[in-house]
């Protein structure tokens, strides 16, 4: 029985690693194609890249045939994407990390494919531009399954920019320049900005939006404040436009652009980072849920809900409406759970159903939605009669959202009289309360009166809320002199504002998130890449965090590249990013990407530190101060700005401490570290914790005291376990080295257990007498030659 439970136990230690080894095999097998069985990128489906294929559709040859049945033939090679997350993709990671470190082969196209690539390749000599253009995105992108070969989709682009002057091979080869992705080309400036120029002046969205960051930050030229502008108020133009089109009251502008470091805690993780520490920190209470995940929130919310509570309900219709990072917009589910609110108030006839003021309130913004979805035509027909109704009912309790609505409608006579002094009444009462396209609006009106400065108080109040009407305004404004002195540094980062809201029209922040989603961290690389090259702080963020190779033991080889990523992390410092200054201080200091530059890294430590927001940049600083590198050694300053580095971030107590109390003892740092009161830990009143009457977890939190008991318990078996295991080891190996010292002392031909023999003038060691009783000394452990050795071994 003993033995079978033995044998169940390993059985139960040993199942994780064989169902790793299991799961991570399976998708060796069937899916180790991964990084060439992607989806289409979607980079390349903008007004411009699609120019070479639609300039010369008209054209009926044997050439466009090859084009077309090529074509026919890819579509079918298209695989869907499929988010790989959860413990399978881990397991594989693992796998192919542990066994299958081989170098990589190239892998062959399939026979659909090189039919296709065979058909397209003889377009291409006969100089047909579509055919060029796919065999350069497929190789580039890794379209339909193609492997990457960036020399050669070099080679395509390059023959399709000389052949008709194509923006989007124009682009493209400015981006190869730029970057030096792949060791296609080298690494050249001058051409990067050129191509990216000729590809602007064609009306290439991406490259002007290079050139303008180009201008502006004198990368690869000079700065310059004009061209800058000029460049950026192109891509404006076109952003603006692009906002104002679609129903009432614009497009609904998704932000894509986030930071991926930001989701692990920042670039220096949670507690350490500008973006996790400091007055960014999500310091909370025991019964707080700030520190909660995004489902976890949800989950919450929906319980609530559940139980009545109309708060959590609005909630809900909120998220899904507009969506977030980690779930997507859902128009239907939002106006489910609007619905449920303005029942809770409303009869069908419209008569109120309570007094209560709370959810009089809730219940108004709730119609404010409903409005809005009836007016735009969201998961259900236009209706301005059903739009009106619901903003007259959320007018009744003054809800901005529906004063703005019903403003919008006079001004452009949706279901009712075009009025522009009544809709300018209404837009004035939502503006009262802050709400910001009410302001752009009534500043829109001002300006129209002639009202300059009027109009310019209202724009920067809409401008606080990042409203992209507001900033193209003041752009305007700025660059033109309107009411004030034209101010080109002011207008050029308008522009640029204005430009970044509507990435859909020219970045693949989306794809991009996708893919380093799905762990295809090559695609995600090349996406962000060309996001950064257009002057995004995040892509850049991102690029060089990617690039980084300092925090994943999983990275490939290929993706470290250290002087690429202090290049990135150049860019990102100089728009703000103080966490990718502090990183420039550590590439300077430890030589990464670069030679060592004690003096650059200390005045990059220092830079951040002004900012008074990063701890990391203030210990640092105290580091080098006080051994004296980069800078004259100062211990008072050392101390001074360790002190600066705790005040700034709690988390930093244990770091500070040790270099400021160095002569401690373990023990008088135990002491301390328990006795001396933290902010951060101890951020509640204790009186708090202890008051059952406001405890909503019924009997209290003695569980956790009960988890933390046996977490303790475990740790101490543990401890004494692994002590047992190494004594026993050291002994055996001990006994070991005694019996290979004996054989090795032992004269030829002396048979085991033999008694050595007395040589002469060698001092004769008397043999210790046995007391009466006592056992033979025969060790700890029986000896092999031992009869009880085998019943020792066997366990009895």
């Amino acid at each position: 029985m003993k033995e079978r439970f033995r044998r169940l136990r390993w059985a139960i230690s040993l199942s994780p690693i064989i169902l790793t080894l299991f799961c991570g095999l399976t998708y060796a097998l069937f899916d180790n194609q991964k990084d060439i069985t992607r989806a289409t990128v979607k980079v390349s489906a903008t007004p411009e890249s699609t120019e070479s294929l639609t300039k010369w559709q008209g054209k009926d040859n044997g050439s466009q045939a090859s084009v077309q049945e090529a074509l026919s033939i890819l579509r079918t090679l298209q695989p869907t994407r499929s988010e790989k997350i959860g413990f399978t993709y881990y397991a594989k990671q693992l796998f192919f990390f542990l066994f299958m470190n081989a170098p990589p082969s190239d892998p062959k196209p399939n026979k659909p494919l090189a039919e296709a690539v065979r058909l397209l390749e003889g377009a291409a000599k006969e100089k047909e531009p579509d055919a060029i253009f796919l065999l350069a995105e497929m190789n580039f992108f890794g379209n339909y399954t193609h492997p990457r070969n960036y020399k050669e989709a070099f080679r395509k682009y390059n023959h399709l920019a000389s052949l008709n002057g194509n923006t989007s091979a124009q682009h493209m080869i400015g981006f190869m320049y730029a970057t030096g992705i792949g060791d296609a080309v080298e690494r050249d400036q001058a051409k990067a900005l050129m191509y990216h120029t000729f590809a602007a002046l064609g009306g290439n969205t991406q490259s002007q939006m290079t050139v303008a960051y180009r201008h502006h930050s004198g990368i690869g030229t000079p700065r310059n404040c004009n061209e800058a502008a000029f460049f950026y108020k192109l891509v404006a133009d076109k952003a603006i436009t692009f906002a104002r089109t679609g129903p009432p009251g614009g497009q609904s502008l998704q932000k894509d652009s986030y930071r991926i470091a930001d989701e692990n805690g920042g670039v220096y993780g949670e507690g350490a980072s500008v973006v996790s520490s400091g007055i960014y920190a999500n310091k909370a209470g025991p019964n707080s849920d700030s520190h909660a995940a995004f489902d976890d929130v949800l989950e919450y919310l929906d319980l609530m809900s559940r139980k009545g509570d109309l708060k959590a309900t609005f909630s809900l219709g909120r998220l899904h409406y507009e969506g977030s990072r980690t779930m997507k917009r859902n128009l239907r589910t939002a106006r489910a759970y609007f619905g449920i609110v303005a029942r809770k108030y409303w009869a069908k006839d419209g008569s109120v159903l309570t007094d209560d003021n709370q959810t009089a309130r809730v219940a108004s913004k709730a119609a404010g939605y409903l409005g809005r979805m009836a007016l735009r035509g969201e998961s259900m027909d236009q209706s301005f009669e059903k739009a009106l109704v619901w903003f007259k009912r959320g007018l009744a309790n003054g809800d901005a959202l529906c004063q703005y609505q019903l403003g919008l409608m006079y001004l452009n006579g949706f279901g009712v009289r075009k009025d522009s002094l009544t809709a300018a009444d209404y837009f004035k009462e939502a503006a009262n309360q802050d709400f910001a396209s009410a302001q752009t609006y009534l500043g829109q009106l001002f300006l129209d009166q002639g009202d300059i400065s009027t109009a310019i108080r209202y724009f920067d109040l809409a401008a606080r809320h990042g409203h992209i009407e507001a900033f193209y305004h003041l752009a305007e404004i700025s660059n033109n002199g309107i009411g004030r002195e034209r101010s080109c540094g002011v207008a050029t980062a308008y522009y640029k504002l204005v430009a970044e809201k509507a990435e859909s029209i020219h970045s693949a922040f989306d794809d991009a998130n996708l893919a380093y989603d799905d762990g295809d961290h090559d695609t995600a690389l090349i996406l962000y890449m060309m996001a950064a090259e257009q002057g995004y702080e995040a892509a850049q963020a991102n690029v060089a965090y990617i690039l980084d190779g300092h925090h994943s033991l999983l990275r490939r080889h290929v993706l470290r590249n250290a002087a690429l990523a202090l290049i990135y992390w150049t860019r990102s410092a100089k728009q703000t990013n103080i966490d990718s200054m502090v990183k420039m201080g550590d590439y300077y200091l430890a030589g990464y990407g670069i030679e060592p530059d004690m003096e650059k890294a200390a005045t990059c430590y220092q830079t951040a530190a002004e900012t008074h927001h990063s701890a990391q940049a203030l210990w640092n600083l105290g580091w080098i101060h006080e051994n004296g590198i980069g800078l004259e050694q100062d211990f008072h300053l050392a101390k001074r700005f360790y002190d600066q580095a705790l005040e700034t971030n709690q988390e930093a107590y244990l770091p500070v401490k040790m270099k400021l109390q160095k002569d401690w003892s373990f023990s008088e740092w135990i002491n301390n570290f328990l006795e001396d009161p933290h902010p951060y830990y101890h951020s509640t009143d204790d009186d708090d914790l202890v008051d059952s009457s406001s405890d909503p977890m019924p009997g209290g939190d003695d569980w956790i005291d009960d988890l933390d008991e046996s977490i303790i318990e475990s740790l101490i078996i543990l401890g004494l376990a692994g002590a047992l295991a190494f004594l026993v080891y050291y002994r055996q190996q001990r006994q070991n080295d005694y019996r290979r010292r004996q054989q090795e002392d032992q004269p030829v031909g002396q048979l085991p257990g033999q008694q050595q023999p007395h040589l002469p003038g060698q001092p004769q060691v008397p043999e210790q007498p046995q007391l009466p009783g006592q056992q033979p000394d025969n060790g700890f452990f029986p000896q092999p030659e031992d009869p009880n050795y085998g019943q020792w071994v066997a366990g009895h």
